[in-house]
């Protein structure tokens, strides 16, 4: 079954990003992640206080693979990266 992976990202600091952005993709990647939607122009209509600047949304093989993607030490250190650069809220989910 499916995992899926969302991401709603808040950008501080763009340059800084940047460094997450170049990191990360590789680590995606390296667990077959396949990007189905990211865009900037989003309407939320529940739940949040402020509308995210980002969202992203991965889809990979296995729930379990979406899981040891997110901790593996690549994709961990691409995330050391985004500290301070950016606030993110993910969700690793099973697919239907």
């Amino acid at each position: 079954m499916k995992g899926y992976w969302v991401a709603f990202v808040d950008i501080n600091d763009p340059v800084k990003y940047q460094d997450y952005l170049e990191l990360a993709p590789v680590a995606l990647k390296n667990y077959g992640a396949k990007i189905l939607a990211r865009g900037e122009q989003l309407t939320a209509l529940e739940g949040f206080e402020t509308v995210p600047h980002r969202a992203v949304v991965f889809e990979f093989e296995s729930y379990e693979q979406a899981l040891s993607c997110y901790h593996s030490e690549d994709y961990q250190f691409a995330r050391s990266q985004r500290t301070g650069a950016a606030e993110a809220q993910i969700v690793i989910m099973q697919g239907a």
